[in-house]
């Protein structure tokens, strides 16, 4: 099942090029007027994006089940779907929407990007689910060498771990393509299609698209994300808002958090085969059609659920990304902002999450 996309403003070369122009980003410092005090008020609406992948099962149970609508209360619930965080940066970006779920890569783009002015990560979602499947023929790294790889998206959380991975193994690569290893940023339908007609050789992919390859068109897992992490967590998807949103509305921002916390506590607790369901219920509403329950169970196998951002790893992921070619080396102090998630912690008497040393919590 293909998701329905937004097809890109900006090609994301272009707004890492932008960085280069801004003088907030050389420092890599929070800009003052991103967290000035504003004046709370009431929203009418909140636009939310995410993906219809597994990967965002937290989105799509919270929307499929109401609990974002019962969470929201007044405020209207207004969704978009997107195929990769570029995408979804760009329509926060533009103002199109006001909170998205999506990977570390675009949310550190972003947020370096605009000299720390755009968003604030506000909770964590998802964490793991994500691989290198492959072609038959193809069991070790060595064998990449000459080979045609897909991601999502140029500069999206699985591209800046596939770039990652191949450097790590002498592999080289560019963001133009070539090198030892071609990767073409493909959309994820696309990619499976391309695989079955031999075209690429393999991709590294969320799932359920890793499970869909792997299932559907008789690929094999080469590199489980998970084992390029130390104690094999890492996050795929967090949460985040746009700045000057969470500024005039952090009571909207709580509730959505609380909507949340609502849909990972339902994940967790549901058998597998009711998760299934309603996961395939969301994803037959946004885009026609659900996918097969083998896929999406052998998905769920492969992620765990929790509003913890694991803020820690941010750092690392830019490191990743800066020695792709994909970013600059600024910090990333004011990206986190947990003040509302922790505050819902505490009255549940939860541990507060931290935030690194990366913002407010």
């Amino acid at each position: 099942m293909a998701p329905r996309t937004r097809k890109p403003i900006l090609r994301l070369l272009s707004v890492l090029a932008m960085c280069a122009g801004l003088a907030t980003v050389a420092t890599g410092c929070s800009s003052p007027a991103a967290d000035a005090a504003a004046t709370p008020s009431a929203a009418k609406q909140l636009r939310l994006g995410y993906f219809d992948n597994v990967t965002h099962a937290p989105a799509l149970i919270g929307v499929q089940e109401g609990l974002f609508r019962k969470s929201l209360g007044s405020v209207s619930l207004k969704t978009e779907q997107f195929n990769a965080g570029p995408a979804a940066i760009e329509a926060l970006s533009a103002g199109a929407i006001d909170a998205a779920f999506l990977g570390p890569s675009p949310a550190i783009n972003s947020f370096t990007a605009s000299g720390g002015a755009s968003l604030r990560v506000v909770a964590g979602a998802t964490n793991g689910g994500a691989a290198l499947v492959v072609r038959k023929g193809i069991d070790t790294v060595s064998q990449l060498k000459g080979t045609t790889l897909a991601t999502p998206q140029l500069g999206n959380t699985q591209d800046v771990a596939l770039r990652t991975y191949l450097a790590k193994n002498g592999l080289k690569t560019s963001v133009s393509g070539g090198g030892d290893v071609t990767i073409t940023p493909t959309d994820n339908a696309q990619t499976l299609q391309l695989f079955t007609q031999g075209k690429v050789d393999g991709a590294w992919l969320p799932e359920p698209w890793a499970s869909r390859l792997v299932l559907d068109a008789g690929a094999h897992v080469l590199v489980d994300e998970r084992t390029q992490w130390k104690g094999g967590a890492f996050p795929t998807t967090v949460l985040v808002v746009r700045t000057d949103f969470l500024q005039q509305h952090p009571q909207t921002v709580a509730d959505l958090i609380a909507g949340e916390r609502s849909a990972i506590s339902w994940l967790n607790d549901r058998p597998s085969a009711e998760s299934v369901k309603e996961i395939n219920a969301r994803l037959t509403a946004d885009g026609g059609s659900a996918l097969p329950d083998a896929v999406v169970a052998r998905s769920l196998k492969n992620v765990s659920f929790s509003v913890d951002p694991l803020a820690s790893t941010f750092p690392v992921q830019l490191k990743h990304a800066v020695a792709a070619g994909l970013a600059k080396n600024v910090t990333l102090n004011g990206l986190f902002d947990l003040r509302q998630l922790n505050a819902a912690l505490k009255k549940s008497g939860a541990k507060p999450i931290s935030a690194a040393g990366l913002g407010r919590q």
